[in-house]
């Protein structure tokens, strides 16, 4: 892998993990209504970027260019319900790298099986470090992480004291979360790679089909609508900001690196996820956690050299 593609992973990592994070924070207050307000104000914010991109690019999209564009609405619609359900019953520092594990373990085994990647064997080593590591994290302390000094607000949203329905439901669609991941991943790397489709639009294409989609609901859930952008305001805009700008970043390195280097890399956004979680929700696990985030960086270097 590219040190470009490396830089790019990283900082759409870290773009990620705190859209993700605004997200879990606005969680409460109903899904649709905050997807609906995140994808309306980020294709009304992101509408002048892609005219300027478009009149200098001129870009010549075929009927399956725009048929991609379509679908990755879809595939990403499914991937934003999911992930905040899963955050209305589970912690982030849960929810988020088994989603995202799930994701990346499926579209890396995709990407060699499906495309016909070839990942050398210290890519693949690092590809299980990845993987591994993303698992370990996400596996619920038995009966406390040793050595670590809860934060505050832990005893509160730990992911301990969820038992019962509401840890077998957050685990339910943080895998169902995985699954769409690393459906829209094959799904973009097509378009961006073969079919040649910029990934500024491709990464924006989303947030416009999914604004048209929850448009529905979101109006029929008006009170609901007007309280999370009242209450939730800078989460919407920063998640409306930071969401297409981590995912455009990623298809920028899918559009010149493989899926199966790409797709696991990028999950060294569970490290900074756990962090926010630990810091800014007082979520506990840490010692354990950032062990295992140890291995996703160690795994992230292995596909790097190999």
């Amino acid at each position: 892998m590219s040190p470009t593609a490396i830089a790019l992973i990283l900082v759409a990592a870290i773009a990620h993990a705190t859209w993700n994070l605004l997200s879990k924070q606005a969680s409460a207050t109903g899904a649709v209504s905050f997807i609906w307000l995140v994808s309306a104000t980020a294709t009304a914010g992101y509408a002048p970027v892609i005219a300027i991109a478009v009149i200098i690019g001129q870009p010549r999209l075929t009927g399956l260019c725009w048929l991609f564009m379509a679908g990755t609405g879809l595939l990403q619609a499914g991937y934003f319900l999911f992930l905040q359900n899963g955050y209305r019953l589970g912690d982030l520092s849960f929810v988020y790298p088994v989603g995202r594990g799930t994701g990346a373990l499926l579209a890396a085994l995709a990407g060699v099986v499906i495309l016909g990647e070839r990942p050398g064997p210290v890519a693949v080593a690092g590809i299980g470090c990845v993987v591994a590591g993303i698992i370990v994290i996400a596996l619920p302390g038995a009966g406390g992480d040793a050595g670590d000094d809860a934060a505050p607000g832990a005893a509160a949203g730990g992911e301990r004291a969820r038992k019962g329905p509401s840890l077998a439901g957050a685990t339910a669609f943080a895998l169902l979360t995985g699954a769409f991941i690393a459906s829209y991943t094959l799904w973009d790397k097509y378009a961006v790679a073969t079919l040649r489709t910029p990934p500024l639009l491709q990464g924006y294409a989303a947030f416009p089909i999914m604004a048209l989609l929850f448009a529905p609901l979101a109006r029929r859930a008006g009170d609901r609508t007007a309280l999370v952008w009242r209450a939730y305001r800078p989460q919407v805009i920063g998640a409306a900001v930071l969401a297409p700008l981590a995912y455009i970043l990623v298809l920028i390195a899918l559009s010149f690196t493989a899926v199966s280097a790409v797709a696991p890399a990028r999950e060294v956004s569970v490290l900074f996820g756990v962090l926010l979680g630990r810091r800014l929700l007082g979520e506990g696990g840490l010692p354990r956690r950032l062990t295992a985030a140890a291995a996703i960086v160690a795994g992230i270097v292995a596909i790097a050299v190999g």
